[in-house]
């Protein structure tokens, strides 16, 4: 719990996130001597924390795990200079200069603020699905995965993520069932392609979960799926479910500060990262609803991070 008695902690430039878009805005700016302060957020590392194998990242041709990788990158901004404090930013006030921010364990301003909050995973809306997360429910196959070795694992989506999951989790099922609430995935051509020529996968087409059966003390025993065409349900026996629908962009500190679109993704000017708040840059999934990979990611934290430093060179101009 914050100390309301504790000194306010002023830094040049905070950046909020720690996945790729904010650890490469922090080399950036670490770089440019700007001494900046990171903020890890609720989930160190981001995203890529929770992904297996990352083969489209540039410079690692055998791959590399989501997790390593995000470590090489934290090192890389921790040798430049950054501060890195662990501490999750409750509120932010963008209408006053220097910018305030109030987190959970301590109070910060900054001259220039870089978001890179990210997004969070969504849910299925099923029932029992949050009370059984962390028993047998989970939306992080790196994490969970070695727990359900030799087990029946079923995911749920249709994208990229869920493939991905899937094929990942191959490693540990005796079977593993993907549902998808259509006849067809959305998925890239190669991640499609993985899936259904693995034998380990079975495809339920046009399902939904309805309810995730089971209880903390036995954990998942059984999904109750629910047919898009028909409304019939069935139950469908398994020992987890891995849930990989889609993302919410973690923008709602900014809502009324900062421009959003319709689903809540930061916006910013064209060719640029600034926001409508001068001084205040966005990077990363919480701006990036078209692209969304690690790649991307870390572009936008190295124009957030130029961004930035130029601003605030010609504040002293």
């Amino acid at each position: 719990m914050t100390n309301p008695t504790a000194p306010t902690i002023h830094h040049k430039v905070i950046i909020l996130g720690s996945g790729p878009a904010g650890l490469t805005a922090a080399v950036y700016t670490a770089r440019a001597n700007l001494s900046p302060l990171l903020l890890h957020g609720p989930l160190a590392g981001g995203q890529l924390t929770t992904t297996t194998d990352v083969e489209n990242f540039p410079g690692f041709p055998e791959g590399i795990m989501g997790p390593e990788l995000m470590q090489l990158m934290e090192k890389q901004a921790t040798k430049f200079g950054t501060e890195i404090k662990v501490d999750t930013v409750v509120k932010a006030d963008l209408s006053t200069r220097p910018f305030k921010l109030q987190g959970q364990s301590g109070s910060y301003s900054c001259d220039s603020l870089i978001i890179a909050t990210g997004a969070a995973p969504k849910y299925t809306g099923a029932k029992n699905e949050r009370e059984l997360l962390g028993y047998g429910v989970s939306t992080c196959a790196t994490c969970d995965g070695a727990f359900f070795r030799n087990k029946v694992i079923a995911v749920v989506g249709g994208g990229d993520s869920a493939c991905e999951e899937a094929s990942f989790l191959t490693r540990f099922a005796s079977k593993l069932y993907l549902i998808h609430r259509r006849d067809s995935l959305r998925a890239s051509k190669i991640m499609q392609d993985r899936v259904l020529s693995n034998p380990k996968i079975e495809m339920v087409w046009n399902k939904t979960v309805v309810s995730v059966e089971g209880n903390k003390k036995d954990g998942v025993t059984a999904l109750t799926l629910q047919d898009t065409k028909t409304n019939e349900q069935s139950t469908l026996p398994a020992d987890a479910l891995f849930v990989a629908i889609g993302h919410t962009p973690n923008s709602q500190l900014f809502v009324e500060q900062l421009d959003m679109d319709e689903n809540g993704y930061l916006l910013h000017d064209a060719d640029s990262a600034a926001t409508k708040v001068p001084g205040v840059f966005v990077c990363g999934d919480v701006q990036d609803h078209v692209f969304r990979q690690a790649i991307t990611a870390a572009g936008s934290g190295c124009m957030a991070a130029i961004g930035a430093e130029r601003w605030l060179e010609g504040q002293h101009s």
